[in-house]
């Protein structure tokens, strides 16, 4: 299955609003007593679980529910019906939530490796299949996003800025240090890259380098160029280390 790095970024955002909602202790709380329920709860017993008003109760679990960790219905407790106005009750959603600060992909390391795996051929080990899906991921996403934006001819300059939207949403923090050299300040696969940096970089350059190819940038080259804390990889001009001067799109 693709990762989807828009639908990545958005889920980060929400996960970092779900973690500032369960701040509050009660809160917190609350939503650790409805999840190990497993059924749904009313308000009464969430608020007795933590020894609070109904109506606070109320406010704290609306909060949850608005942050998209609870989700809220009519029922009668135990599924019996009664005369009247039946009570709300809340159960947890399936809402994952992840936060890493540094950004951290680690999700997509493993969907590679998954289809490297599933789609290994007779004719290669499984580092060269790890390469090859790397590869090929990143060139889809390239075309993908060519056929997006119909950016025409792209040279150095304007393909790093066509580019860095992606590398963003990856978690990259791209740094644009001249108008045609990107450095990468986050390595989104740390620790594991430095667990097993053959496999792990030569994955990521594998991955950069398709991406480029499939955005059809002209004269831009991904780069093993390893520095402490950073990615392992640059984009610059064709032919340069990492180091050169800037060349100027045509």
């Amino acid at each position: 299955m693709a990762f989807d790095p828009s639908t990545r970024a958005g889920a980060a955002h929400s996960a970092i609003d779900s973690v500032s909602v369960l701040s509050e202790d009660s809160r917190r709380r609350m939503f650790a007593f409805i999840r190990r329920a497993s059924r749904a709860v009313t308000r009464d017993e969430a608020a007795a679980s933590v020894g609070i008003s109904r109506k606070l109760a109320a406010f704290h679990l609306d909060k949850l529910v608005d942050a998209g960790l609870l989700r809220a219905r009519y029922e009668s407790p135990g599924g019996i019906r009664k005369v009247g106005r039946q009570p709300k009750v809340y159960e947890p959603t399936r809402a994952q939530i992840t936060v890493s600060i540094p950004d951290r992909r680690h999700e997509l390391l493993a969907d590679l490796l998954l289809d490297a795996v599933l789609t290994e051929g007779a004719d290669e080990n499984a580092t060269q299949s790890a390469m090859r899906t790397a590869e090929q991921r990143g060139r889809e996403l390239g075309e993908g996003a060519r056929d997006e934006i119909r950016p025409g001819r792209l040279g150095p300059e304007r393909g790093l800025t066509a580019c860095e939207q992606l590398l963003d949403e990856y978690g990259y923090e791209p740094v644009r240090e001249t108008p045609t050299h990107l450095r990468l300040r986050n390595c989104p696969f740390h620790p594991l890259a430095a667990k097993a940096p053959d496999l792990v970089c030569g994955m990521n350059h594998a991955f950069l380098s398709g991406y480029l190819d499939g955005l059809k940038v002209n004269g831009l080259q991904a780069v093993l160029a390893p520095e402490p804390g950073e990615c392992c990889v640059r984009l610059g001009p064709s032919g340069d280390d990492g180091d050169g001067q800037a060349a100027q799109d045509h």
